[in-house]
């Protein structure tokens, strides 16, 4: 028979073995736990560095985007294809002068001029009685070779519709040392402070008779001060090269940078109708 002392060590005994088996379980709980949450925190980082070096994490402090779910971001659409054919062979030349040229052309006559661009012809007839400088400033110039292998360094793709030109430093800053009054300012199609499409126009710095090298192309009807000297049109076939130009867009995003088509000017040529 157990004596009564034999029986309450027994049990303390079972009781401690429990305990101990209660323990082994615990910890091998905690050890399979902690074993999956370090591989789930392995599998973040891993992703996360992944993520970051590809660039799909990015800093946004927009609250509504907090608890959002991370995707790749959508692969930017391929550009669409240069309209325009290689330029053709030559290169630019560096060429200043420290004065306007004398007027030498026929004021009563009729002149046009040509842009024979990588994307096409554009012809213009030139408004030579109404600005007579310009017109003999760009006779001059297209004789010279000023204006061959030039690229057409701005389009403009919103609140105004333009492509300019003429600039051979292709930054919007150069011209031929000299500059023209302005001409034509109160030109009969200029209604309403539109200029037309089909308009050709100098640019200028944003001051009287700075006028030089650069002019521009208005593709759609644009708002502007008639500040600018309009000088000529240009024809509906020239136009359809202006527009698909356009329709290309430009490079920055912004409505305003380089044209996205590669418009160089092989050849710009003056004559005499």
């Amino acid at each position: 028979m157990v004596s009564q002392e034999q029986r309450r060590r027994q049990l303390a005994r079972e009781k401690f073995l429990r305990q101990q088996q209660r323990r082994t379980a615990a910890r091998r709980r905690t050890h399979a736990r902690n074993a999956v949450i370090a591989s789930v925190l392995g599998v973040v980082v891993v992703g996360s560095v992944v993520s970051y070096a590809t660039g799909v994490f990015k800093n946004d402090d927009k609250k509504t985007n907090a608890g959002a779910e991370v995707t790749p971001s959508p692969s930017a659409p391929s550009k669409a294809p240069d309209p325009c054919k290689k330029a053709a062979p030559g290169k630019m030349e560096s060429l200043s002068w420290k004065k306007e040229p004398a007027v030498t052309i026929d004021k009563s006559a009729d002149y046009a001029m040509k842009l024979a661009t990588t994307c096409g012809d554009i012809d213009v007839d030139l408004k030579t009685a109404a600005a007579p400088h310009t017109v003999n400033s760009f006779n001059f110039l297209a004789g010279k070779g000023f204006f061959d292998h030039t690229k057409c360094h701005r389009l403009v793709t919103k609140n105004i519709y333009v492509l300019q030109c003429g600039d051979p430093q292709g930054t919007g800053s150069g011209g031929p040392g000299y500059t023209i009054p302005d001409e034509n300012l109160k030109d009969k199609n200029l209604k309403g402070g539109i200029y037309p499409a089909g308009t050709v126009a100098m640019a200028n710095t944003g001051q009287k008779h700075t006028g030089g090298s650069q002019f521009f192309l208005v593709y759609r009807d644009s708002q502007l001060p008639p500040n600018y000297t309009p000088f000529g049109t240009i024809s509906k076939s020239g136009m359809t090269v202006l527009k698909k130009i356009a329709a290309a867009g430009e490079s920055s995003g912004q409505g305003d940078g380089a044209p996205n088509a590669t418009v160089v000017i092989n050849k710009l040529t003056v004559t005499k109708s």
